[in-house]
């Protein structure tokens, strides 16, 4: 592989469009702002969405999908509820066998599906790939050391793509599991939110790392119910990204619950933000796609109560406080 295309201009896709370049590749990043596509091909930088990120020469904008139709791979970065709309869009330029890597966190809203599952019913002739893990944009842009999961349902081809992007910096491990590296970036954006709240509520480090693995217990329970492994999500993609993304203001659906915690409405925590907050989206699906497959996500739930305006910060925290003791395993 010689060419990557990334389709969406954003923080996460600028970043990968910065480690496809560093591995050598020739970079194609589709970008709906025409701003950002001035900015990149001009300035070299994104300074909308990746301020004083000077990006790499072999990197180039635009704003036309049909730009990426000749390209040998092509990432998927838009937000998980626009991956229908943006891969339906693309389709008129995508040839067969195509490998997609999706790389977005989240379950579309309506359908309660995984963007696997969106690839599949909008570009079925893609061939599927899912690219998650522990990892901040602006970190990844500026070349700090990263490790991510990257599961293909072919061993070989996991390892081919791991192969074709890796850098001294960026590492990733492949995997075949799709649907475990899924379920643990869509359902790790929720408990995100939660552990905002708790620092927001200032509620101390022991009911931060206490929700942290109680909530990683939901997600591996979620996680396996949709037929993934619970080894999986044990690794990068689920554990290491829920670790940091429920570790860090830095982190978008953190500072939204950090917000909540500290009595912002969710129109004020969400004011002004560029980036979208995925979780904020992700909830109420997590929540309905639980009560489908009949799995008990409790955090996930008093979270999509507190996003719905259902329950109130305090009456969620009591509720969950208060449910039964029951053994831990």
């Amino acid at each position: 592989m010689r060419s990557a295309g990334v389709i969406g201009g954003g923080a996460w896709g600028t970043a990968l469009a910065q480690v496809c370049a560093r591995a050598g590749l020739h970079v194609t990043l589709w970008a709906r702002e025409p701003e950002v596509v001035a900015d990149v091909n001009g300035a070299h930088e994104n300074r909308l969405f990746l301020p004083g990120v000077a990006l790499e020469d072999g990197l180039r904008a635009t704003g036309e999908l049909a730009d990426l139709a000749g390209c040998d791979l092509v990432l998927a970065v838009p937000p998980a509820q626009h991956m229908r709309a943006t891969l339906t869009a693309f389709a008129p330029h995508v040839r067969e066998g195509l490998q997609v890597v999706l790389c977005s966190k989240g379950v579309e809203q309506g359908s309660l599906k995984l963007m696997t599952e969106v690839l599949a019913e909008t570009l079925p002739q893609a061939r599927a790939a899912v690219l998650s893990g522990p990892s901040f944009a602006g970190e990844v842009a500026r070349g700090l050391p990263t490790a991510v999961t990257l599961a293909c349902p072919d061993e070989g081809c996991a390892r081919d793509l791991s192969e074709t992007i890796a850098t001294p910096e960026f590492r990733p491990y492949f995997a075949t599991d799709m649907i475990g590296a899924e379920a643990g970036g869509a359902v790790k954006n929720v408990l995100a939110i939660a552990c905002g709240i708790v620092e927001g509520r200032g509620l101390g480090r022991s009911a931060h790392a206490a929700l942290i693995t109680r909530g990683f217990a939901e997600l591996t329970r979620l996680a396996v119910a949709l037929g993934g492994k619970a080894e999986t999500v044990a690794g990068l993609c689920g554990l290491g990204d829920l670790v940091l993304t429920c570790s860090s203001p830095q982190s978008r659906n953190m500072s939204v619950g950090l917000a909540l915690g500290q009595g912002q409405t969710l129109e004020q925590a969400l004011s002004g933000k560029l980036s979208v907050a995925e979780g904020v989206a992700s909830a109420p699906a997590v929540r309905q796609l639980a009560a489908r497959l009949g799995v008990d996500v409790p955090i996930c739930e008093a979270v999509a109560a507190i996003l719905a305006g259902e329950a109130g910060v305090d009456d969620a925290i009591r509720g969950l406080l208060s449910r039964p003791l029951r053994e831990e395993n």
